[in-house]
């Protein structure tokens, strides 16, 4: 019997996600037990995010096939809406993973979904949804038996991933798998050359420590990093840590690291024990789709993020309810990389 070819093997690496896209993925909220009386809420958020990407993309909503009609008359014509059994709404983490080869061919990587270490049942559908998605790309898919989900890891698409020691190798997802091991499995379905381990977040209790609730990529060696301001603040010292592992860095060509601040949302304004992330964005084909809380802070934050993208517009979503599901633009949506043509 001949011996599997992985991503790595076959030359594919994860993009960065500024790399052009053909387009974006995002699927329709369902789960009432998550969401309560905010659904209809946050479905109005999620409609508003996906007109300000299909502006600047190509944007498929897929909705459980119970929803469909309605996504597609809330969407309206700009925004495709593909009917398929789903049993959650963040493709971040549910979606494939999608690799470039150097000839610009594309694949998708899919790794073990449990919901975030069996946090939400029923999550079958879901557990399958990188393979549908990457038939429907018509992509050749990969499969990992490592459960990681794609807000759980970062690629400056120059060989560099950041990744949290808090979500993947936590117990509720990988019981069994040292980090040399969980390492070794990254590298060869991402093809990335170094893995740099963070600490992660302890206190977030929904992804166990998603990086990217508090890191964004600007451009290799360059990260934005989410402040917490108050001392007094629980995640003070957990950020502050976060921050010195990458000051300590390099990535995988030998650079250190320019980490920029960005401010969270404060506490005192949005609720306890949902998303305050300023750095849960999508980046689009020329654009950042930001989220916004209707408050003073979000004027400042435009202006970090124009200073970061200069060649990008800024583009602010007013978010009323998303943020209450756990988490922000960046993990409702997935970049598919635009495929180069083959010669």
């Amino acid at each position: 019997m001949g011996v599997e070819m992985r991503p790595a093997d076959l030359g594919y690496t994860m993009p960065a996600e500024w790399a052009p896209h053909s387009g974006c993925w995002m699927a329709w909220p369902k789960r009432r037990e998550l969401w309560r009386e905010y659904l209809e809420g946050a479905r109005a958020d999620y409609v508003r995010v996906a007109q300000a990407i299909a502006a600047h993309e190509r944007l498929t909503m897929i909705a459980d096939p119970a929803d469909a009609a309605e996504a597609r008359r809330r969407c309206g014509p700009s925004i495709s809406v593909l009917s398929m059994p789903i049993d959650d709404s963040w493709l971040r983490d549910s979606a494939p993973t999608f690799l470039l080869d150097q000839a610009g061919g594309r694949a998708a990587a899919a790794f073990t979904f449990n919901a975030w270490g069996s946090k939400y049942h029923p999550h079958d559908q879901d557990a399958t949804l990188g393979e549908r998605i990457a038939r429907v790309a018509d992509c050749p898919v990969y499969r990992s038996k490592l459960v990681v989900e794609g807000g759980g890891f970062l690629s400056d698409g120059e060989g560099t991933l950041i990744t949290a020691e808090t979500c993947v190798l936590n117990s509720n997802r990988n019981p069994g798998w040292t980090k040399a091991e969980a390492e070794a499995e990254l590298r060869t379905m991402l093809g990335v050359q170094k893995v740099i381990w963070l600490p992660g977040d302890v206190m977030d209790t929904e992804t166990d420590g998603h990086v990217d609730g508090y890191l964004a990529y600007v451009r290799p060696a360059t990260v934005l990093c989410e402040v917490v301001a108050d001392p007094a603040d629980p995640r003070y010292p957990i950020m502050a840590e976060n921050r010195r592992v990458l000051e300590r860095e390099t990535d995988a060509r030998g650079r250190r690291f320019e980490l920029l601040p960005i401010a969270e949302a404060p506490r005192s304004v949005v609720p306890e024990g949902i998303c305050r992330s300023y750095v849960n964005f999508y980046i689009a084909n020329g654009a950042i789709i930001a989220p916004a809380y209707g408050i003073a802070e979000d004027e400042a934050v435009v202006d970090t993020l124009r200073r970061a993208y200069p060649d990008r517009a800024i583009v602010p979503v007013a978010l009323m309810d998303l943020f209450r599901g756990g988490g922000g633009i960046h993990c409702i949506t997935q970049q598919e990389p635009a495929a180069s043509p083959r010669t």
